[in-house]
């Protein structure tokens, strides 16, 4: 390991880094095994466990919607009785086993990961790929680094917190039918907790002239084989607002991941798309940008991602391309946007410290309020400190932390949100001066 990394060379703004010494590549090292044993996709014993929470939350609504649904069906529908209290038990059954087992493969399977300093077979397609400083190597096309498990990830869509891992290459037919049955699953659920609310309640109700009251003690016409007391009510209309928020946001989610798949996309590339078009538009340059993964129609599209043997086509490093393309279509593109991405930096200087929370209520309310709505971290500031600012909100501004050179070496990179009012534009910015500047960052 220590000796490849002393003749790995990095890709900074376009130069190539003079090889690493035997300390620097040491110090990389050690930091690497740092932010491996940190990342929260990855279980490891250092000195305690960190649960992640989103897995927790998710199997809590899977139990309690699964649990208070058989138990209601008993009431409401006994599957002993009658063929069609059978085929709702069953049925129940069913969506449970098929949500548990799309959503364990989702999250263990993973999303498939680029190898630690990886290359291509043909050295000269090196030029055309970003290199991954924290991975010691170069990203095939289709993939990126994801911070929080910090590898490079085969074809990443996004990383999920409710399965702790990303969505990608190998995960993503199993992620994407798990958003599938679960709301399938909750609306049958839902149905159960209505119907079964209905009839016990309506047991219960006796109409006088003026008033209705409501006896939960017992039942009029017959005794149920579970009781339903104001806790079971209770628990069961808990369960059913669980069931509906399910069915209506992880719908929506299962939407959009369908709409990208149909494409043969991701979510990510569907962004660099806009910001190509956006780039080619910008400064009048006459491409035409193709889309190089579209294979031309949807049902060829659905079967690079969904296939009879559950493992998706291809092995994450090489895609079929539309006719008119070629494997590096895409990363060119990136680095074309890379490139304007510098052009278009202004640097400023931090004026105000800042600590790096989400919602700092001491740099106002508007900045409290308006925080930006995305996982992308934020960068705590010091007065003084050089941020290379790209992009930016009213209140806030999303820029890159210049660092010095030790940490450049080890390849640390301090990106995120920080407040507006917290930092001042350096006049003497001869990139500020540019008018694409000032209309892409103010």
């Amino acid at each position: 390991m220590e000796r490849m990394l002393l003749f790995a060379t990095a890709r900074n703004n376009g130069t190539r880094r003079a090889p690493m010494t035997q300390e620097q590549a040491s110090c990389w090292v050690l930091r690497r095994r740092e932010k491996i044993c940190a990342s929260p996709a990855l279980l490891t014993l250092q000195g305690s466990k960190t649960v992640p929470l989103g897995p927790v939350i998710a199997l809590s609504v899977i139990a309690i919607c699964s649990t208070m649904a058989i138990l209601d069906s008993i009431i409401w529908y006994w599957p002993l009785d009658t063929t069609g209290g059978s085929i709702n038990f069953i049925m129940l059954l069913n969506w449970t086993v098929l949500i548990l087992y799309n959503y364990f493969n989702a999250m263990f399977v993973g999303p498939g990961y680029i190898p630690l300093g990886w290359k291509p077979e043909n050295q000269l397609e090196a030029q055309y790929l970003q290199y991954c400083r924290v991975c010691q190597g170069y990203k095939a096309p289709r993939s990126h680094h994801c911070r929080k498990c910090n590898r490079c990830v085969m074809k990443m869509d996004h990383h999920c917190p409710w399965i702790n891992n990303c969505c990608g290459h190998l995960n993503h037919a199993y992620f994407t039918s798990f958003l599938l049955l679960a709301p399938m699953g909750c609306s049958h659920a839902a149905i159960i907790f209505i119907m079964t609310m209905y009839t016990q309640l309506y047991e219960r109700i006796s109409f006088g002239w003026s008033t209705v009251k409501i006896d939960m003690s017992a039942v009029r016409q017959f005794q149920p084989l579970m009781p339903f007391s104001v806790p079971a009510f209770a628990a069961t209309l808990f369960a059913l607002g669980l069931a509906l928020g399910t069915t209506i946001a992880v719908g929506m989610l299962f939407a959009i991941q369908m709409k990208v798949i149909l494409r043969n996309k991701t979510s990510i590339e569907s962004w660099i798309e806009e910001k190509a078009k956006d780039r080619i538009q910008h400064y009048q340059t006459g491409e035409d940008f193709i889309f190089p993964y579209d294979l031309g129609t949807r049902w060829l599209n659905f079967k690079q991602v969904f296939t009879w043997t559950g493992s998706p086509k291809g092995d994450g490093l090489v895609w079929p391309v539309h006719p008119k393309c070629h494997q590096h279509t895409l990363t060119i593109e990136q680095l074309k946007q890379k490139a304007d991405k510098r052009v278009r930096s202004v640097q400023y200087q931090a004026v105000e410290d800042y600590n790096g929370a989400c919602c700092p209520l001491s740099k106002g309310l508007q900045t409290f309020f308006r925080t930006p709505c995305t996982e992308e971290p934020r960068i705590p500031l010091i007065k003084g400190d050089t941020i290379l600012a790209t992009r930016g909100t009213k209140w806030w501004m999303y820029g890159d932390k210049v660092l010095n050179e030790e940490h450049n070496i080890v390849g640390d990179r301090v990106r995120g949100w920080f407040p507006r009012r917290c930092v001042e534009k350096c006049h003497y910015d001869t990139a500020a001066s540019d008018s694409t500047s000032d209309k892409k960052v103010n």
